[in-house]
């Protein structure tokens, strides 16, 4: 396991490199200049070039990459462009837990909606509850995520009240659950038809025809024998979506007005605020690397085969 985790971690590390590298570049090729936004429509030219020199824009290109990638191995992310004085290291820390809980609320609602649904749609193929799941299915692949989440706006916020239109105070869970019900809705559409998928073909394998003739009970069946195989890629979907899920959802959370990575991104690319763009955008991709790189640990631990 060693041996193993030393061959991927240089692997990790050259990716999270390639990602700073072409976040820095590409931010800075886009068009529009972060001085004149700080400074306003109507500063003269003169104000702008002292925002430039601040901020170090007058320098090269290549001069401020080898800073700016000096300061990220150090640990310093830089400063905010438009939150004057706020450290972008500090404006992650303080998006990362309400990112973390959307994250963690939206992979359950996920497994607890799409996995039984695979299962029941798996045991009676073509049957009514097959074709309703795969119906369903159908219909959480095709919806659009801010579609979805300003529809559930409308039916369970403005119209009935239930929960909160926007924002994130106390009582934080109520303003959590219809933006992880969001994420949980459309994941769990994938999740329903990989299990579907991976539950057909164990039950139509050998071993569990021979479990059966055995006399064992179908749920002994269906549990032990069957939903292992469904658990090694509901793994890596689990995995990457918890990944993709801690670096910010953009759309969820910025139409549920919630203070996270994704929402500090959007208003980051509003007002090309270069510091904030690239830390959040490694932010990101340091926890889908992560998050991969605990997958593969996992297989390696389950399937020596891996290892090797």
């Amino acid at each position: 396991m060693g041996k193993f985790l030393l061959r991927r971690l240089p692997q990790a590390i050259v990716v999270l490199f390639g990602v700073v590298t072409l976040a820095f570049f590409m931010t800075h090729v886009v068009p529009g200049d972060p001085a004149r936004l700080i400074a306003g429509p109507n500063a003269s030219a003169a104000t702008v070039a002292s925002i430039h020199t601040q901020l170090g824009l007058d320098r090269s290109l290549g001069y401020q990459y080898w800073t700016y990638l000096r300061q990220v191995i150090h640990g310093d992310l830089g400063t905010s462009y438009a939150l004057q004085g706020t450290s972008v290291g500090e404006a992650i820390r303080r998006a990362v837990p309400v990112s973390a809980a959307v994250a963690l609320l939206g992979v359950l609602f996920e497994v607890l909606l799409g996995v039984p649904a695979g299962i029941v749609a798996a045991y009676r193929p073509k049957g009514l509850l097959d074709r309703a799941v795969t119906l369903a299915s159908l219909v959480g692949l095709s919806a659009p995520p801010f579609w979805l989440g300003l529809l559930l706006l409308y039916a369970l916020a403005y119209k009935s009240s239930v929960f909160p239109l926007s924002g994130y105070e106390s009582p934080y869970l109520n303003y959590l659950i219809l933006p992880a019900f969001t994420l949980g809705l459309g994941g769990a559409a994938w999740y329903a038809r990989l299990t579907r998928t991976n539950m057909l073909e164990a039950l139509r394998s050998p071993y569990v025809q021979t479990a059966r003739a055995k006399g064992m009970p179908e749920r002994v069946v269906l549990l032990r024998h069957c939903l292992r195989n469904v658990l090694s890629p509901l793994l890596t979907m689990l995995g990457m979506d918890l990944g993709y899920f801690l670096g910010g959802v953009v759309v969820i959370e910025s139409v549920f007005g919630l203070p996270g990575i994704g929402k500090l991104t959007f208003d980051a690319i509003g007002t090309l605020d270069i510091p904030m763009i690239t830390g959040a955008v490694l932010f990101a991709a340091f926890f889908i690397v992560l998050m991969n790189l605990l997958v593969d640990l996992a297989y390696a631990a389950i399937d020596p085969r891996v290892r090797r």
